[in-house]
């Protein structure tokens, strides 16, 4: 499974790709926007969005894109370690039932 994280802190990205591996999933991590989403996305099973530390143009053009491509999103409004861990395994319990 892959997931797609947008917003977050820089220093994290990797912290960010380990616990996604932990999980089981493979992951993008897009902390700024540097040109066009849409064209990086590629097609994942999961988008996770950390509201509090991205613009609201780029979680717009994120949720635009996911809506279009049928996509799950995940809010997040901290972007720590243990808040994806947490929203990670809500979303594994929610999708096995």
């Amino acid at each position: 499974m892959s997931i797609v994280i947008i917003g977050g802190n820089e220093c994290m990205e990797c912290r960010y790709r380990e616990i996604c591996k932990k999980n089981g999933y493979k992951a993008k991590v897009f902390t700024k926007e540097k040109g066009a989403i849409r064209k990086k996305l590629g097609c994942p099973d999961l988008m996770v969005l950390f509201t509090n530390t991205v613009s609201h143009k780029m979680v717009n053009s994120a949720t635009q894109e996911a809506k279009r491509m049928e996509i799950p999103i995940l809010h997040i409004h901290s972007s720590s370690s243990a808040a994806l861990q947490q929203g990670l395994e809500e979303y594994a319990a929610n999708a096995a039932m």
